[in-house]
């Protein structure tokens, strides 16, 4: 079963720490080697993207940054697991990671099961 995971904490003005990002390396690489990451990518800065909204009848785009946004969508993973339970397992290891390596930053990262997914 995949999982979408995606990680929200306020838009920063640079890189993470570099211990974290030692971390998270050989954490991926296992996480892809084993098959339980199928695919994983950090976002560029909100001030690089766009809002596409329908309401009413009518579609309108707004280009970023997005000021009025407390916290933005900052990454991504597809998770295969056979369970939620082991979905959560994983991203509980991922989260930690940050706790350990930045913990001063402070975010979420919300897990969905994937109905749907285009070939």
């Amino acid at each position: 079963m995949k999982f979408l995971s995606v990680i929200r904490g306020p838009e920063l003005p640079g890189p993470p720490p570099q211990a974290l990002m030692d971390a998270m390396g050989p954490f991926i690489q296992q996480s892809l080697a084993d098959g339980s990451l199928v695919s994983t990518g950090g976002l560029a800065s909100s001030g690089k993207g766009a809002r596409i909204r329908s309401a009413l009848g009518k579609v309108t785009v707004t280009d970023g940054p997005f000021a009025e946004a407390k916290e933005v969508i900052g990454g991504y993973a597809i998770i295969e697991a056979a369970t939620r339970e082991q979905a959560i397992e994983s991203t509980v290891r991922f989260m930690q990671l940050h706790a350990d390596h930045w913990p001063e930053w402070q975010g979420e990262c919300e897990i969905r099961a994937i109905d749907f997914l285009a070939p």
